[in-house]
C-alpha cells in the first residue's frame, strides 16, 4: 500500500466536511521527539539544563513540553528545531541526515502538514559507558 503524500493528506482533512482539524505544537513536538529517538546514534533531546526545567514545569503545569524540541506549525506547513546528544563515534551528518529524514516522514505521514525545514544542533556527546554526556561531567578535587 503506498503512502499518502502530505499534500493529498490536507486535502483529506479539507474535504472531511464541515468543522476544522487542528493539530497542535504539541502534538508536532511529540512526533519529532519519538521520531529523532528512534535514529541509532541519537543519546538524548535537549541538554541536561533543559531537561531538569521541563521536567519542572511538567511537574508545575502538566504541559508535556518535549525538552530539545521547538516547533512552529502553520496550517499546511511545520518547522522543526532539534537540540540533541548524539553517541561518540557515530558520523553527526549522517545521523543528523537520518534524523532529518525520519522526522520529516512521520510528520508528513501521520499529521498531512509539509516539513519545510528539520534544523539540528548538536550540543554534546555521549561517552558509551559513562553515565552522563561529555558537557555534563561533574569536576571532582582529591
Amino acid at each position: 500500500m503506498a503512502e499518502a503524500k502530505p499534500q493529498e493528506e490536507m486535502r483529506k482533512l479539507k474535504e472531511q466536511g464541515p468543522g476544522r482539524t487542528i493539530i497542535s505544537d504539541a502534538v508536532v513536538a511529540k512526533i519529532a521527539a519519538i521520531a529523532a529517538r528512534e535514529v541509532p546514534g541519537v543519546h538524548e533531546l535537549g541538554g541536561a539544563a533543559e531537561r531538569a526545567i521541563g521536567g519542572a514545569l511538567t511537574r508545575i503545569t502538566g504541559a508535556g513540553r518535549q525538552p530539545g524540541v521547538g516547533v512552529e506549525v502553520g496550517e499546511e506547513e511545520a518547522a522543526i528545531d532539534l537540540n540533541m546528544i548524539m553517541v561518540y563515534g557515530q558520523s553527526i551528518p549522517d545521523v543528523a541526515n537520518q534524523v532529518r529524514q525520519n522526522v520529516t516522514n512521520q510528520i508528513e505521514s501521520l499529521t498531512g502538514l509539509r516539513v519545510k525545514e528539520v534544523n539540528i544542533s548538536v550540543n554534546d556527546l555521549f561517552l558509551p559507558g559513562e553515565e552522563r554526556p561529555a558537557g555534563e561531567r561533574e569536576e571532582r578535587v582529591a
